[in-house]
């Protein structure tokens, strides 16, 4: 038996975080979708050689030489040497029965005593990056604190998987499912991407852990992300989102500029608590993360909300209708501004959007 037939178990050192559609990563940046779930994972089950004689590698191979100037030699010796993942290729499967969402339980996951106790941590010492970041990008320390900390709990949950490993097995492999084509395609351009980024720093392809999915670092950024919005954010001359909370904390301010953040703008507004604006809201939300009407034309239907807001000068604001289901209990509604619909470039769930906004102003709160 060689090795290329032979299936082995590697052990991981911890849990794996997962990602599901594509959110930030658009492939907006991270490839993090409805919702995380997160798998306890002791080993992983792997197919060393499998890349090393294949089709669709050596094609792979060609367009790399052929588009970006790759030496062949070491993309054949790189692709000798990366392994087929069998416990990837099922983790990135959806749930095969996947539960009723809930926001309750969702957000129980997040706004709790051990990630808001870990924040302050994190902002307590990284107080001075934060606030630099704030000033430059216009993005409250309180925000980025919180994707850092639904991300990977502050660097806790960065994921052990070997990047070329994980997007290697999607881009050749990607399980059967009725939108495999799109998401081979996805994760061949996340290969390519890491594969240059790679290259431009120097960085050994080996040496790079992340989740399942390829997301990498404190903030948890897809290749493509890594490249267009990651930044050298502690001045060393490099950029590692795995090992410099700095940079993390530049990266994620950077890229929630870069979609558009609006510095000192809300993110949401609380709903009156009445029937009617509930009835309103529940008629509105059409599930799209931008926003498609202007607040006066909810206000005028009748709708309330339970903030101090300027009705005059906000009118003409776009919002969206953020809607809330928990099963066997009223939905909840918010309405969410520009500011929200940038979160979902992140990750598009609304549930995450909302976890990254309230885990960090409870952490803000917290801090005292």
């Amino acid at each position: 038996m060689t090795d290329t037939q032979r299936s082995l178990r590697r052990p991981l050192l911890g849990a794996a975080l997962s990602a599901a559609a594509l959110g930030l990563c658009g492939l907006s940046p991270n490839l993090l979708a409805a919702g995380k779930r997160r798998v306890s994972v002791r080993e992983e089950e792997i197919e060393p050689g499998r890349y090393r004689d294949n089709a669709q590698t050596r094609a792979f191979i060609d367009e790399m030489v052929t588009r970006h100037g790759f030496d062949r030699g070491t993309l054949e010796s790189w692709f000798g040497q990366a392994v087929y993942s069998a416990t990837v290729a099922r983790l990135i499967l959806p749930p095969t029965t996947p539960g009723r969402k809930s926001w309750r339980a969702y957000r129980s996951r997040f706004i709790e005593p051990i990630r808001i106790n870990a924040g302050v941590r994190f902002w307590q010492e990284n107080r001075d990056t934060l606030r630099r970041a704030e000033a430059e990008f216009g993005v409250p320390a309180s925000v980025i604190v919180g994707i850092i900390g639904v991300e990977t709990i502050y660097g806790r949950d960065m994921g052990t998987f070997r990047v070329i490993d994980s997007l290697s097995t999607l881009a050749f492999d990607y399980p059967s499912t009725p939108n495999r084509d799109a998401r081979t395609t996805l994760f061949r351009n996340q290969l390519a991407d890491y594969l240059l980024w790679c290259r431009d720093t120097r960085t050994d392809v080996f040496s790079v852990l992340g989740s399942y999915a390829g997301a990498i670092g404190i903030p948890q950024f897809m290749p493509t992300s890594l490249r267009e919005y990651a930044v050298d954010y502690d001045g060393n001359g490099r950029i590692d989102l795995r090992n410099s909370p700095a940079d993390a904390i530049g990266s994620v301010g950077r890229f929630l500029q870069l979609h558009g953040w609006e510095a000192n703008r809300p993110v949401v507004w609380r709903l009156a608590a009445d029937e009617g604006s509930r009835g309103i809201a529940a008629a509105a939300a059409d599930g799209e993360p931008w926003p498609t009407r202007t607040l006066n034309q909810l206000t005028r239907a009748g709708l309330k909300l339970d903030e101090p807001v300027d009705l005059v000068r906000e009118g003409e604001t776009g919002v969206l209708v953020v809607d809330l289901p928990t099963p066997d209990q009223p939905t909840e509604y918010m309405i969410g501004l520009r500011n929200f619909y940038v979160l979902t470039r992140y990750n598009r769930s609304f549930f995450y959007a909302l976890a990254v906004y309230q885990l960090g102003e409870a952490v803000k709160a917290a801090m005292g």
